[in-house]
C-alpha cells in the first residue's frame, strides 16, 4: 500500500515540477529587484503564516547567514520571528495587520517584501503587500494556483500552478533556493 501512496505522490509532484520553469522569467524579473533593492542599501523582507512563516524564516537566514557559499551577508529578515511584536500588534491592532505594522516600521522606498500564501488569501500577508504598495516597496507574491487573489496587489507574482498545498509549498522552497543561488552569484561578482 505504501509504494502506490509515494508513486502517486511522486506523479504530483513531478507534474507541477514540470511547468516550474514557466515562472523563470518572472522569476528573472525577481531576482534583478532584490539586487536594485541590495546595491541601494536596502533590504528584503519576507512573511507568511504556518508552513509558509517557517519558509519566510528559511529565506531570510540563507540571505542573512550563508545560502551554499561564503559570501558577505545580505539584508533579509522574516517579519514572522518578533512573537512579542506579532503578539502586540495582533492584540492592540488585529492579527490582520501583523506584518502591515512591522512594514510600517521597517521598510524604505526600494526595499522587496515576499508575501507567501499558498492560497494567496492571507488577510495579513494582503494586508503587507497593500501597506508595501503605499510605502514604495516592490512587492513580490508567491503563491498558489489561485493567484488570481494575490497578482493584483503584486509587482511580481511566482504562482505555482498547483491547488495543493504540499506541492505549492515544495515548490516555493525550491523557487527560494534558485532565488538564493542568483544572489550568491550577484554577491559574489559573478
Amino acid at each position: 500500500m505504501s509504494q502506490a501512496i509515494f508513486e502517486a505522490y511522486w506523479d504530483e509532484h513531478r507534474r507541477v515540477l514540470e511547468h516550474l520553469p514557466a515562472l523563470f522569467p518572472e522569476l528573472g524579473r525577481v531576482v534583478q529587484a532584490c539586487v536594485r533593492a541590495l546595491e541601494q542599501g536596502g533590504k528584503l523582507m519576507v512573511c507568511g503564516n504556518g508552513g509558509s512563516a517557517a519558509d519566510a524564516q528559511h529565506f531570510a537566514a540563507e540571505l542573512s547567514g550563508r545560502y551554499r557559499r561564503e559570501r558577505r551577508p545580505l539584508a533579509a529578515l522574516a517579519l514572522t520571528t518578533d512573537s512579542s511584536a506579532l503578539t502586540c500588534i495582533g492584540n492592540d491592532y488585529a492579527f490582520e495587520q501583523v506584518f502591515a505594522r512591522q512594514l510600517e516600521a521597517l521598510a524604505r522606498p526600494g526595499d522587496v517584501l515576499f508575501g507567501i500564501s499558498t492560497s494567496g488569501r492571507s488577510k495579513n500577508v494582503r494586508a503587507a503587500l497593500e501597506a508595501a504598495a503605499r510605502l514604495g516597496v516592490v512587492r513580490v507574491g508567491l503563491t498558489g494556483g489561485h493567484a488570481a487573489a494575490m497578482r493584483p496587489l503584486t509587482d511580481f507574482c511566482l504562482a505555482v500552478p498547483s491547488a495543493s498545498t504540499a506541492r505549492v509549498q515544495e515548490m516555493h522552497v525550491l523557487l527560494i533556493h534558485m532565488i538564493c543561488e542568483a544572489l550568491d552569484g550577484w554577491a559574489l561578482g559573478e
